[in-house]
């Protein structure tokens, strides 16, 4: 099957549909399963952390007609695939296995740019910012082949590529792939049992939602059976919920290695910054929240998460659509700094 993957869509984007939905829907179940039927909706996984703690986990909607989805529901939440890969990297960094500033060309370096000079300048930080130059996929290109589009650590151009090019690199090196490494250094340590790059034999396919289009049709399950460093993971709330928990808590790295993942490496707009795996969001006074979403084919997810107050949102579904819950769900959730991050995206 040819996958077609969707852009990270941009806030500003996803924030100019308003939803009709008062907030009073939020403290009664029925009236939020009638608000996701009113937006196309099949499937809703909401994680809320609040305290550090990952309080409440919970999944609305039916995984199948009339079978309702269940509490551990296996989404694909598409970019959400990034940080995951970003932290494998910066485990590897925090161990001394691995270097933020080490030419990726030491282990790597794709045949459709192995004669540009460019491809030596390429670093783990340049890519986990995305500042590589790279297209999102190379076969958005006419010529289906990887190029720069621009010097090496100059600018912002989100990426795919990028990820993947990382992904060769550390499995040149440890000889490893990138879902085993993935397990040795967070799944299995974080018991998100749930959590996986390739479909596997043990794989519940009776649990994972499908992804629908705005029309209620169906799209095939996409069961890989190589890791994509930028995309297609599989997982459920509550473990994604752990992995965001143990981001909140310093994420096993040493202060050095963390505040290098949280320093503003590259501005994207007026007070949203990448840093290294996450987008980050300027509240104002010292404030700010860590964030990444996932858009494709039957997918629309997001996560933010705000270190100074200990609070995150997970918004998982399972619909093309599924971008028009986000505002309510955040600023019901995460109150004033909810708005602020609206109005980031809308200004």
């Amino acid at each position: 099957m040819t996958k077609t993957f969707y852009f990270f869509l941009p806030f500003f984007f996803l924030f100019t549909f308003k939803i009709k939905a008062q907030t009073e829907i939020f403290d009664n179940d029925p009236a939020i399963e009638n608000w996701l039927k009113e937006n196309h909706i099949r499937t809703l996984g909401l994680g809320i952390i609040d305290d550090g703690q990952l309080k409440q986990v919970k999944v609305f909607g039916e995984i199948k007609e009339r079978i309702s989805a269940p509490y551990n529901t296996i989404f694909n939440v598409a970019s959400l695939t990034k940080p995951i890969t970003a932290m494998v990297a910066l485990q590897l960094v925090n161990a001394g296995k691995w270097n933020l500033d080490e030419p990726i060309s030491n282990y790597w370096i794709d045949p459709d740019i192995a004669n540009d000079p460019r491809a030596k300048k390429l670093t783990t930080r340049i890519i986990l910012s995305h500042q590589t130059g790279f297209p999102n996929w190379r076969w958005m290109k006419e010529n289906k082949k990887l190029t720069f589009d621009f010097e090496p650590g100059t600018k912002y151009q989100y990426s795919g590529e990028g990820m993947e090019y990382l992904r060769k690199a550390l499995e040149i090196k440890f000889k490893k792939s990138l879902d085993q490494l993935a397990k040795e250094l967070i799944f299995q340590p974080l018991q998100m049992n749930d959590t996986n790059y390739i479909w596997e034999q043990n794989t519940d396919e009776k649990r994972f939602a499908i992804g629908y289009d705005k029309n209620g049709k169906s799209y095939e399950i996409i069961k890989n059976t190589t890791a994509n460093a930028a995309d297609d993971l599989h997982t459920t709330i509550e473990d994604y919920g752990k992995f965001l928990v143990n981001i909140l808590e310093g994420g096993n790295l040493s202060p050095k290695i963390y505040s290098e993942m949280i320093k503003k490496q590259v501005k994207t707009k007026e007070n949203k910054y990448f840093g290294l795996g996450f987008e980050i969001y300027d509240l104002g006074n010292g404030e700010f929240a860590l964030s990444h979403g996932g858009s494709d084919l039957g997918s629309q997810c997001i996560t933010f998460i705000l270190p100074k107050t200990k609070q995150g949102i997970l918004i998982f579904t399972n619909a093309d659509e599924g971008y028009k819950v986000y505002e309510k769900l955040l600023v019901h959730y995460l109150g004033e700094n909810g708005r602020k991050i609206v109005d980031i995206e809308t200004t």
